[in-house]
């Protein structure tokens, strides 16, 4: 196949994926790339090489595919990294398309224009797979191996570096399929024992990570044939509906759920990373036996010994384990329904003023609306839990921690679902870290809803050094005046202040076919009854 150059090739491509936006930032370096997709797609100038792959990341979870994101070489490249650890960590498919000098210069050393020693080194520690476009014959197989890559279990960023020069050279493709991996099996002696183990239950647990999404009508499967209850991580959030009666879900730290696992008699955990945040810094105590399910054979007794570990897809291991599985003990059952409800209600009192934001959000937002969460006190405390997900497509949060990228991710996320709203939760700290980004939102004018949660700093490091500490250090911050700065961005406004402001505003951003900046007035609207902190060791404590 002959195309006139990178950028047709680069947006065949593209089509063939089912991609229509494409995420950058323009440069020397990448133009005949977005040119083409400017002119056959929608490229989207983002204004900061970080936010192109954080709204390229949040693109591919909302559908539920991939995403593609175009920077320059050098220092856009590397601007570029902090998100694609954040995709690597997710397991998320972003295509990182990136410019390089020219090939006659790659590597001389000699300070060409955009050049950084060893460009290819930095993008293979951040992503899955990571490769140099080396001639105009071989882009379109790189490419393709850097899709198959990004999409395969466990997946993450597949970043591709095209000099200059081969993107403005005629590209000749000859279009050959990209072979697939061979999916594992688990060992039959160990699928055998866990089938027996789960068999003799009677007050089984279920946990569902990020691998659990891939496995949906089997995961419900196997928690209706047991009668178990399911805890999640924040990833395996939407696995099953959390309006199931049987999903106490990403509570498995509180006391009630603490309770069930010392009395559960086997726990079945599917494609789970048992990551710090959500294990109270790996204090939390697993039963003895323990069904593992990974596609990852690294994952497998990592953080928490298996009894049984099970490497395989879990839409495969899955039914083996339901046809052996038997119903729980009517009263195991009726203690998880009751926990469910026990763990919702103490947060709901918890947070205090906050309630009212997550009741008016939930009763707001249409079924699977995506709610992309920056990392903040309302997410961390209430949104990563009690705001209710029934879709995994949905649940669009920065998995590695890092604050500031939820904007970017809102932004791909509406841009992937031009007909529905969407939500982003962020606080004023995390959002100064792309403040420029408001300024795309006011271009692209996507359905998106961003409430800004004021509380004039770093709220959760207040939390701990006003807990720990005998000082503050870094935490309290200038904040802008939200109102004045949406009007010079030609953004709506709204303000809550009050626990009755909630659901009038919220409605009527939701309710609008265009960008809303509604700012949350913490000091009007009064503290969390319960302060909250993370699970994290503070050794001075």
């Amino acid at each position: 196949m002959q195309h006139d150059n990178g950028g047709e090739l680069l947006v065949a491509h593209l089509e063939s994926l089912g991609i229509d936006t494409v995420f950058g930032v323009v440069s020397v370096h990448n133009l005949p790339l977005v040119e083409a997709v400017d002119r056959h797609l929608r490229f989207v100038p983002v204004r900061h090489e970080a936010t192109a792959v954080n709204a390229a990341d949040g693109y591919g979870r909302a559908r539920g595919s991939i995403g593609c994101a175009l920077t320059s070489t050098g220092t856009g490249a590397g601007n570029a990294a902090g998100s694609l650890i954040e995709a690597l960590a997710s397991g998320t498919a972003v295509l990182h398309v990136t410019g390089q000098v020219e090939s006659a210069y790659l590597g001389s050393g000699r300070g060409f224009i955009h050049e950084t020693k060893d460009q290819l080194g930095m993008l293979s520690a951040v992503s899955a797979y990571a490769a140099t476009v080396t001639s105009a014959h071989d882009a379109g197989r790189v490419l393709r191996e850097a899709t198959s890559a990004a999409l395969a279990v466990p997946g993450g960023p597949a970043s591709v570096e095209w000099p200059i020069d081969l993107q403005y050279a005629a590209q000749q493709d000859a279009e050959e399929a990209v072979p697939g991996g061979t999916a594992p099996a688990p060992d039959a002696a160990e699928l055998a024992a866990a089938q027996e183990l789960l068999s003799g239950s009677r007050r089984p647990l279920i946990w569902a990570g990020g691998g659990a999404c891939r496995a949906r009508p089997e995961l419900l499967a196997l928690l209706e044939a047991t009668g178990a209850g399911l805890l999640t991580s924040n990833s395996g959030r939407g696995s099953v509906p959390e309006d199931h009666s049987l999903v106490i879900g990403n509570f498995a730290t509180t006391p009630a759920a603490r309770a069930l696992l010392a009395d559960a008699d086997v726990l079945v955990t599917v494609g789970t990373h048992f990551r710090s945040n959500e294990t109270a810094d790996y204090g939390l105590k697993l039963p003895d036996a323990h069904i593992q399910i990974d596609v990852d054979a690294a994952a497998l007794g990592r953080v928490h010994p298996a009894r049984h570990a099970l490497h395989g897809d879990a839409a495969t291991v899955l039914p083996a384990l339901t046809g052996a599985a038997v119903r729980a003990d009517a009263d195991w059952t009726a203690r998880v329904t009751a926990v469910r409800e026990e763990v919702r209600a103490a947060l709901h009192e918890g947070i205090g003023p906050q309630a009212a934001i997550c009741d008016a959000l939930a009763a707001a937002l249409p079924r699977g609306t995506v709610v992309a969460r920056d990392v903040t006190i309302p997410s961390s405390s209430w949104g990563n839990r009690l705001l209710p997900i029934h879709d995994p497509r949905a649940n669009v949060f920065p998995r590695g921690g890092g604050i500031g990228q939820g904007l970017g991710m809102g932004i791909g996320a509406a841009l992937a679902r031009p007909g529905e709203p969407t939500v982003v939760i962020a606080g004023d700290g995390g959002l100064a870290v792309h403040f420029g980004e408001l300024l795309t939102v006011a271009q692209e004018r996507p359905r998106l809803t961003l409430i800004v949660f004021n509380d004039g700093g770093y709220g959760v490091l207040r939390n701990m050094q006003d807990k720990y500490a005998e000082r503050r250090s870094g935490v309290d911050l200038f904040t802008p005046d939200f109102g004045p700065l949406a009007a010079a961005c030609a953004l709506p406004y709204a303000r809550i202040a009050s626990p009755a402001d909630a659901a009038p505003v919220l409605a009527a951003a939701l309710g609008g076919d265009g960008p809303t900046l509604v700012e949350v007035d913490l000091a009007a609207l009064g503290p969390m009854k319960n302060p909250f902190t993370p699970p994290v060791k503070i050794p001075t404590a």
